[in-house]
């Protein structure tokens, strides 16, 4: 369980900037339990808009959101003072969008990429563990997800030679 004072610290960076509001998932990421999860799921809403874009906007979309997201996931890190706090979840919410993108919204795709990408997220198999512990700063913050994105879409693509995943290159 957190302090009283770390809990108070967390709700002063996610309500004190504007990059920490974002660093924390508009706060989704001060969830007391599994605030990977909790701000995966807030990612999943944010993201049927940007779904609704055409996939060039989209993939802007992620680019930007990749970019800001080292600047945004530094400063929130320095602000707490530790490196990929928990409550710190942009980086989920840009990894699960980049797995998204490659699949035409269906409820039920959706729910596997998310699976998918909590999946590896949790689990860190190497090399994403390997990153997670050696990238520092906001790119060491925001790449360990993109990767973990990278192993969900070809854990999607192997499941799609069996069960009915339409893919936006199909």
């Amino acid at each position: 369980m957190k302090s009283v004072d770390e809990r108070k610290r967390l709700v002063a960076v996610t309500f004190g900037s504007v990059s920490g509001l974002l660093a924390m998932g508009l706060g989704s990421g001060l969830s007391p339990k599994a605030p990977g999860t909790v701000g995966s799921l807030a990612a999943l809403m944010v993201m049927y808009p940007i779904a609704l874009l055409p996939i060039s906007w989209q993939l802007s979309v992620l680019a930007v959101a990749f970019v800001a997201g080292i600047f945004i996931c530094s400063r929130a890190a320095d602000a707490i003072g530790t490196h990929d706090h928990g409550a710190i979840v942009w980086d989920e919410w840009v990894g699960l969008w980049a797995v998204l993108m490659v699949l035409p919204f269906s409820w039920d795709a959706w729910l596997l990429a998310f699976l998918f990408f909590r999946l590896f997220d949790i689990a860190k198999p190497w090399p994403i563990r390997w990153l997670d512990r050696h990238a520092s700063g906001g790119l060491g913050i925001m790449i360990d997800d993109i990767l973990a994105a990278v192993f969900s879409i070809l854990a999607l693509v192997l499941i799609g030679q069996w069960w009915p995943i339409e893919f936006i290159w199909q």
